[in-house]
């Protein structure tokens, strides 16, 4: 039964990556001059690296059947925190920046947590969409509405992570032959190792597919479902919060209305990479591939040069569709299960 799930994983993923494949096909030929540049590429790799680091916690909030709508506010408030502690406070270490960012990411992560088990909230969403509200008030309140920018500001070695690139070469007239691997994308990769170990390998990490997949074996087997799904969403917000750690480099500001889509994106990354909204489904890496789809969409109506209405059209109608593609799937497993059970 384990090596028929695994094929069948196998199987999704290389769906999910012709997709990807078929996709740049389309915008290379489409635009042969812009999209397969080399720096165009390592350019998609920057812009994904924030909804990657965003749609992992999001994808173990999925497997549990929940939802973290709050995830691109938290992002968001984690920037504008440090921005507010170096513009008003002249912090300018990096590790006390970097740790008070990500403190008060998985503090509103773990208050996501708790709301949701202490006060048994019928569903996540009532939770995570008021926390959205209030998070982005607060992000607004704390920097006054207005964007604080990080150049200049003796905050270099922070910026690097969102920034800077490594391998970059240049040719005998200096010019620059080869931009470089981004640091941030090298940063997610890390970050998605360390995530399949600890979702294939670790009791919590199967513990967190047990509570979305089978709730009642999860009971029944005496995993404390209230505790794990606490830690899902501090991890959530701990996630936001290293992607707003790697966006004060890739903006080089902070800006409280500069996370309107992050939520959007991560779940469609998800989706796309093969989670479910019914919970107990996808893999770290599925949604990588359903990030890189969504950095690439983006990034070739950009060159395009389509407007911000047309793209949210597009991802709308992405999201949609993979949605689509999620229920279809479901009533197909439920079909199959109902007829092997006759």
């Amino acid at each position: 039964m384990k090596k028929k799930s695994s094929a069948k994983e196998l199987l999704q993923k290389l769906g999910t990556l012709m997709a990807l494949f078929i996709l740049v096909i389309i915008f290379c030929i489409t635009m042969p001059d812009k999209f397969p540049k080399i720096n165009n590429i390592m350019n998609i790799l920057k812009q994904a690296s924030i909804n990657c680091l965003i749609a992992s916690g999001m994808l173990c909030a999925l497997i549990t059947a929940g939802i973290d709508l709050s995830v691109g506010s938290n992002c968001v408030l984690c920037t504008c925190f440090i921005g507010v502690l170096v513009e008003r406070f002249g912090l300018t270490n990096p590790v006390v920046l970097a740790i008070a960012g990500l403190a008060i990411s998985t503090l509103c992560g773990t208050f996501n947590g708790l709301l949701l088990t202490r006060l048994d909230l019928p569903h996540p969403f009532v939770s995570t969409m008021g926390m959205k509200n209030v998070l982005l008030g607060t992000a607004l309140v704390i920097t006054g509405s207005k964007s604080i920018g990080f150049t200049g500001k003796g905050v270099d070695s922070l910026m690097w992570i969102g920034g800077a690139s490594l391998f970059q070469t240049r040719d005998a007239a200096g010019k620059v032959a080869f931009p470089g691997i981004p640091v941030s994308f090298i940063l997610v990769l890390v970050v998605y190792v360390i995530f399949d170990i600890f979702l294939k390998k670790s009791a919590l990490g199967r513990q967190i597919y047990c509570c979305g997949g089978n709730p009642e074996a999860a009971r029944l087997s005496g995993i404390p479902a209230k505790n794990v799904l606490t830690f899902v969403y501090a991890l959530s917000g701990f996630m936001a919060g290293m992607a707003g750690v790697v966006s004060v480099g890739r903006l080089a500001s902070a800006n409280a209305n500069s996370g309107a889509t992050y939520d959007n994106d991560a779940i469609a990354a998800c989706i796309v990479g093969g989670a479910s909204f019914t919970g107990g489904k996808g893999t770290i890496w599925g949604t990588l591939i359903g990030a890189m789809i969504m950095a690439v969409i983006r990034n070739g109506l950009n060159l395009m040069g389509a407007s911000n209405d047309v793209q949210y059209i597009v991802i709308g109608g992405v999201i949609i569709l993979a949605v689509t593609i999620d229920v279809v799937r479901n009533k197909m497993e439920a079909k199959a299960r109902k007829m092997a059970a006759v």
